[in-house]
């Protein structure tokens, strides 16, 4: 029975927050890009589909908004 805690929550195990610091800051840089090229994607779909440029000029589309977006969201 020693491994029986019977006080709070807070009084377990000590947090590591420099690797948790780093983890929600590699999340929120995945959640920005990922956003990003789902964005991306979806205006040059859009594009090829409706706007009539074709599979070409969608592909280049999406290439030239993706660079954009590199240098926007610095």
């Amino acid at each position: 029975m020693d491994n029986h805690h019977s006080g709070p929550v807070e009084t377990g195990a000590p947090m590591d927050y420099a690797e948790h610091e780093k983890t929600y800051g590699m999340f929120l840089a995945a959640s920005k890009w990922g956003t990003m090229v789902v964005v991306v994607l979806l205006i040059a779909m859009a594009a090829g589909f409706f706007g009539g440029v074709g599979f070409l000029g969608s592909l280049i589309l999406f290439i030239v908004l993706n660079i954009a977006g590199v240098f926007l969201l610095r």
